[in-house]
C-alpha cells in the first residue's frame, strides 16, 4: 500500500540557529522526514516537501495547496507533517474538501534535529494510521489517533487530547 508523505514544516523540521539563538528552518537541508524514515528502515519513497512554514503563519491559501496536492495524488493514503499550533484547523479545512482518502496529520513538540523528539514516534504512528483507518482526516499525536473534529492542542498541557 503506497503512502504519500507531504511535508509543510512545523517544529519537527526546525533547527537551532547558533547566531540568532532561535529555532529556524534550514531550507537547504529540507525536511527531516527522509532521515526519520531511513533511521526506521522504512521504505516510503513518496515524500514531497510542499512548503516550509511555522503553522502559526499558515493561511487558507497554503491549506488549499495541501488539498490540491491530495486531490492530484494517485495515493489514497496521505500523511502530512505539520506544525502543532494550527494542525486542527488544517485538518478540518481538509476534511471539508477531501472525502475519498485517508489523511493523517502529525508533527512534534520538539525539533527532530535536537534529539529526544517525539517526531519519529508520531510520524510512525501516522503512517500506520494512514494505512489502517477508514477514509477521513485524522491527527496522530501523543500516541493517539484523533478525528479532525477533535484535533486541538491544549496549550496549557502541551498535549493533544
Amino acid at each position: 500500500m503506497d503512502v504519500l508523505i507531504l511535508t509543510t514544516g512545523g517544529t519537527i523540521d526546525k533547527v537551532h540557529d547558533l547566531v540568532r539563538e532561535t529555532l529556524v528552518f534550514d531550507r537547504e537541508a529540507g525536511s527531516c522526514v527522509p532521515a526519520i524514515l531511513t533511521q526506521a528502515r522504512a521504505d516510503f519513497p513518496f515524500v514531497e516537501q510542499l512548503m516550509t512554514h511555522d503553522s502559526l503563519d499558515m493561511i487558507d491559501a497554503d491549506r488549499q495547496v495541501l488539498v490540491d496536492a491530495i486531490l492530484a495524488a494517485s495515493e489514497r493514503h496521505i500523511v502530512i507533517t505539520h506544525g502543532t499550533g494550527t494542525m486542527g484547523l488544517t485538518a478540518r479545512y481538509i476534511a471539508d474538501r477531501v472525502k475519498d482518502c485517508t489523511v493523517v496529520l502529525t508533527g512534534s513538540m520538539r525539533p527532530y534535529s535536537l534529539g529526544r523528539s517525539d517526531g519519529g514516534f508520531n510520524l510512525g504512528g501516522a503512517i500506520i494510521a494512514a494505512q489502517t483507518c477508514a477514509p477521513g482526516v485524522y491527527g496522530v499525536m501523543n500516541g493517539r489517533v484523533i478525528s479532525a473534529d477533535d484535533l486541538e492542542k491544549n496549550r496549557t498541557t502541551g498535549r493533544f487530547a
